[in-house]
């Protein structure tokens, strides 16, 4: 107990304020106050979020310019239909292709042979025809027969008949001196079944049909002798009896006598 009460007993508020500056002494910076640290919220700390990044700069586009509206179609002109022109005397036919639905002039009465030396067993199909008659000798026969076919086309060509086969020619009568021939060009006979007036020395007709030996004459005009001397070795070897009358059909125009390319179907009726 006596130890107790000797202890000194501790200064008061007042004794322990500080002392004042002595006078004349600048004022002291007054203490800084640590900050009062704020207490936690109760559960988990929330993560700091990172500041956004700055936005790129945008790069101004250019600017589009309007499509342009399509240039009204103008209306093209309705092309009329090619124009066939008129075959001239002694010149090749046109094609078959530039005549759709229309005659073909190069047509044969049945079909093309491809060897001279074949035989064909063919039927000729009969055509209108518009028939020239004539005669000549023998040494005239080829001139003769290409003038009248030259004449065949210019009667057609003047009546407006469109050719529709191959020129022909049916050998009537022959004797030592000549002959005697018809000559025929198919034609195509105008819808309604009347055909334009012919002049004098023409007429209309028919040419010949029915079953007939068909031999191919691949050479020059002036051995054509030659095809018929086969010819009639041929019947004889087969005692085949055919008409006095045969048919000339010239795949090839008469132009020279000499052409090694002329080109003739040569037709023989069986009686």
């Amino acid at each position: 107990m006596a130890v107790a009460q000797g202890r000194v007993a501790p200064p008061t508020a007042v004794e322990s304020a500080p002392l004042a500056p002595p006078p004349g002494a600048a004022p002291a910076a007054p203490a800084q106050t640590p900050p009062v640290p704020v207490p936690e919220q109760p559960g988990n700390p929330q993560p700091v979020q990172p500041a956004p990044p700055a936005p790129n700069p945008v790069t101004p586009q250019p600017v589009q310019p309007a499509p342009s509206l399509p240039a009204p179609l103008e209306p093209q002109p309705v092309q009329p239909p090619p124009t066939l022109p008129v075959p001239q005397p002694g010149q090749p036919s046109a094609p078959l292709q530039q005549q759709t639905g229309l005659p073909d002039p190069n047509a044969t009465l049945a079909g093309k042979g491809t060897d001279s030396s074949d035989v064909g067993e063919v039927t000729l199909a009969p055509k209108p025809v518009m028939v020239l008659s004539g005669q000549a000798s023998w040494d005239q026969g080829f001139q003769k027969l290409a003038d009248s076919f030259k004449s065949l086309r210019a009667e057609a060509q003047r009546t407006g008949l469109a050719v529709a086969g191959r020129p022909l020619t049916l050998f009537v009568e022959t004797s030592d001196d000549g002959f005697r021939f018809e000559a025929m060009l198919p034609v195509a006979i105008p819808p309604g079944g009347q055909a334009p007036a012919l002049g004098t020395d023409f007429r209309m007709g028919t040419s010949p049909a029915g079953p007939a030996l068909r031999f191919l004459h691949q050479a020059p005009y002036d051995d054509i002798d030659s095809t018929y001397e086969t010819i009639t070795a041929y019947l004889e070897a087969k005692s085949i009896v055919v008409k006095d009358t045969f048919l000339e059909e010239y795949v090839s125009d008469l132009t020279d006598p000499g052409d090694p390319n002329l080109e003739i179907n040569v037709y023989v009726q069986p009686k």
